[in-house]
C-alpha cells in the first residue's frame, strides 16, 4: 500500500486486498432420495430453492444422482437460511413487500 503525500489516503491494489485470502472450498449439502433411499452430497448448483408465501409452498428440489428422480422437499426457515447462505439458486414464488 502506498500513501499519497497530498491527501493522506492509502491506495489499495487488488493484489494486496486479497493477499491473505485462501481458496474457498465448495459448499456441499447432504441429501437423500425417498425413492431409491440413496444418500449423497450435492453442490449448491445441483439444488433449487423456491420460496413461497407460506411454509407449505416453500421447498427445495434436486434430481437424485442415483436414480434420476426429481425430488422435492419442504424447506423450513433453517433450511432456507442454510441453502441461501450456501449459494443455492433461489426463486421467489410471491411478491416481496
Amino acid at each position: 500500500m502506498s500513501e499519497s503525500a497530498t491527501s493522506g489516503v492509502r491506495e489499495v491494489t487488488v493484489a494486496s486486498a486479497f493477499a491473505g485470502m485462501r481458496s474457498v472450498t465448495p459448499v456441499v449439502f447432504k441429501a437423500g432420495c425417498p425413492d431409491c433411499r440413496g444418500s449423497f452430497e450435492l453442490r449448491a448448483s445441483a439444488l433449487r430453492l423456491a420460496i413461497g408465501a407460506t411454509s407449505r409452498t416453500t421447498f427445495y428440489s434436486f434430481t437424485c444422482p442415483d436414480c434420476g428422480t426429481s425430488v422435492r422437499k419442504p424447506a423450513g426457515e433453517r433450511i432456507v437460511e442454510l441453502l441461501t447462505g450456501g449459494g443455492v439458486s433461489t426463486l421467489r414464488l410471491h411478491p416481496t413487500g
